[in-house]
């Protein structure tokens, strides 16, 4: 299953960065490299296939960076017909092969990049935070000090009644004494393990009974309120939900692709291997991850073969 989505995720990586851009009617001629001419949409290409340093540049440096590298390549493409190098079966087995991803991506483009809608975005991000489990926050205040002697005297203390905040300020060994001790709001996995089971197995109102023991010292733990985390928000996660948008479109349409043409492969080891991968894609159309509308890696480009 996550073969397959390494798999989709490629695909829709190179696809999305295959941009055709939209040439003018006149696609002028701006610059002769011996009988070879560059175009605008040539150079208009290579802008867009610079290195990702070079593509930070102003706008009129990329324009020169680009030229200069339209040149090199009309430079040696000059040579190589001269030598008839395009001729050769090994230039045209190359160039089929290009032409077919090309074509890949650009069906990508018009079917899945296209045809995604805002619409349907919101829709699946909806259905994605409405699957979500709830997931608890906290806020709560600490005291740390050195050792677990320390730690029981302040717990005897405010089994007296004592003020949490000022005990905090007159013996807690962390930056945020000052504040009472206090963490603010945080979730799952924002503490280390010890502190975070004490601290969520307390009710409201609730303070440790116990010294709870990490790799920082030792810490006596309130917790002030409790409430479920909000979901992130659309517009946080839109470019994530999107990929989810995409992906599904994307095996939709190779699913109908496979199901109206017949694959023969000839090559046993590879047939097996094939065939592997493809029980993985059968049971991947519900692979999606509940929590993807909160995830922050996610793909966005697609398919380089």
């Amino acid at each position: 299953m996550l073969r397959h989505k390494l798999l989709v995720t490629a695909a829709i990586a190179a696809a999305i960065s295959f941009q055709v851009p939209a040439f003018a009617q006149e696609d002028k001629v701006v610059a002769k490299v011996g009988k070879l001419e560059i175009h605008q949409s040539e150079l208009d290409l290579a802008i867009q296939n610079l290195d990702p340093q070079l593509a930070q540049l102003p706008e009129d440096q990329k324009q020169v960076a680009a030229l200069s590298g339209a040149i090199d390549v009309k430079l040696l493409a000059s040579g190589a017909l001269a030598e008839g190098i395009d001729k050769t079966d090994a230039f045209k087995k190359r160039m089929a092969y290009i032409g077919d991803r090309e074509l890949h991506n650009a069906y990508f483009r018009e079917h899945v990049v296209d045809a995604t809608t805002d619409a349907e975005v919101k829709a699946r991000y909806d259905k994605e935070i409405a699957a979500m489990p709830k997931q608890q926050e906290i806020k709560a205040a600490h005291i740390l000090v050195k050792t677990e002697d320390e730690a029981k005297a302040i717990i005897a203390k405010l089994d007296k009644g004592e003020d949490f905040a000022k005990l905090a300020k007159e013996n807690s060994q962390d930056s945020n004494k000052d504040d009472g001790g206090e963490l603010g709001w945080f979730g799952p996995g924002r503490m280390v393990p010890e502190f975070e089971q004490a601290a969520f197995a307390l009710d409201k109102g609730q303070y440790t009974k116990t010294p709870v023991k990490t790799q920082f010292g030792f810490h006596v733990i309130k917790v002030e309120d409790k409430r479920d985390a909000a979901p992130p928000a659309f517009d946080q996660v839109k470019d994530q939900v999107k990929q989810l948008v995409m992906r599904d479109k994307y095996v939709a349409i190779l699913d109908k692709a496979k199901a109206e043409q017949k694959i023969d492969i000839t090559d046993e080891a590879l047939k097996k291997g094939y065939d592997e991968v493809s029980k993985m894609q059968d049971g991947a159309g519900d692979a999606a991850d509940p929590a993807a509308a909160g995830a922050a890696a996610a793909p966005a480009e697609a398919p380089k073969q």
